[in-house]
């Protein structure tokens, strides 16, 4: 396995994880991945891995934390190793099926519940895990959240996720390109986080991302990197209550230009919000004038 036969410390396994991985991570990277390891699979947290640095594990134990050192040696996302991932404070499951949840997803979800008071129906669209759509029905418990995507495999992944979580959301196949698509009407909140990533920039991607998170969901149609911005655009442009808001994830280095598109389309009031990092990031738009937070 990479350990010496009988050296079952915790220490040992530690020292291989930066040895293996130093090539890939670093060592803050390395850090996090090793606690994230034993806090799932041991139920370790941070002060009993130290205090316990030098115990010897028993060998199903050892198991436990040497495996998925294995797989990530291999280039596996942690994410899809262990299955799961917190998001706004949520347990979502995750398989190569649909794309890993970023912290700047939390970060719409949480600008949402900043800006939106309430709402009776909210639609995301894209929905993948279902990481978003859940998050709003606990913020939104009253109301109707319908997740949509094109891929069934990650429909069943969303639907598992809502079942394991006692939320109740409805899950509906759509293409947002399909010329037909079309959303519920009087819908108050429609959030995306469509593919934005143009394919001229896929060799930019580390390959842990670009060979392993599903292709569909990380990339904009070749040569048109608005494409999702403009279609789902248009389709809440209709669906939308008189003053219900669309919100958008977006490509840094396009935001401006998606909500360029979202104001072609007809909407009064568009704003690009930046991330914590201060990079473009959302986007805020409604038919009418949006009351200012």
């Amino acid at each position: 396995m990479g350990i010496r036969t009988g050296d079952n410390k915790v220490d040992s396994v530690l020292r291989q994880y930066y040895e293996q991985l130093a090539s890939e991570y670093d060592v803050g990277e390395i850090k996090a991945i090793a606690r994230t390891v034993f806090h799932h699979n041991l139920g370790w947290d941070p002060a009993q891995m130290e205090l316990r640095r030098f115990e010897s594990l028993h060998e199903s134990d050892l198991l436990k934390v040497y495996m998925p050192l294995k797989r990530l040696r291999c280039g596996e996302p942690l994410q899809y190793i262990l299955g799961k991932v917190e998001f706004h404070g949520l347990q979502i499951a995750v398989t190569p099926d649909v794309l890993i949840p970023r912290p700047e997803t939390e970060e719409l979800v949480e600008l949402i519940f900043r800006n939106v008071r309430a709402a009776k129906l909210i639609v995301d669209v894209g929905t993948g895990s279902g990481c978003i759509a859940l998050a709003l029905k606990q913020g939104f418990p009253q109301a109707r959240v319908i997740g949509m995507d094109v891929s069934d495999k990650a429909l069943a992944v969303a639907r598992a996720n809502g079942e394991a979580l006692g939320l109740e959301v409805e899950w509906r196949r759509a293409d947002a390109l399909d010329p037909a698509f079309e959303l519920p009407r009087g819908a108050d909140l429609i959030v995306s986080n469509p593919p934005y990533i143009p394919e001229q920039e896929a060799g930019t991607l580390h390959a842990r991302v670009r060979a392993r998170e599903p292709y569909i969901a990380l990339f904009a149609p070749d040569g048109d990197p608005l494409a999702f911005y403009r279609a789902i655009g248009t389709a809440a442009s209709h669906a939308l209550a008189g003053d219900g808001q669309l919100w958008f994830e977006a490509h840094y280095r396009l935001a401006q230009e998606s909500a360029d598109a979202l104001r072609a389309l007809g909407f009064s009031e568009v704003q690009v919000i930046p991330d914590i990092g201060g990079n473009d990031r959302f986007i805020r738009a409604a038919r009418n004038p949006l009351q200012r937070s």
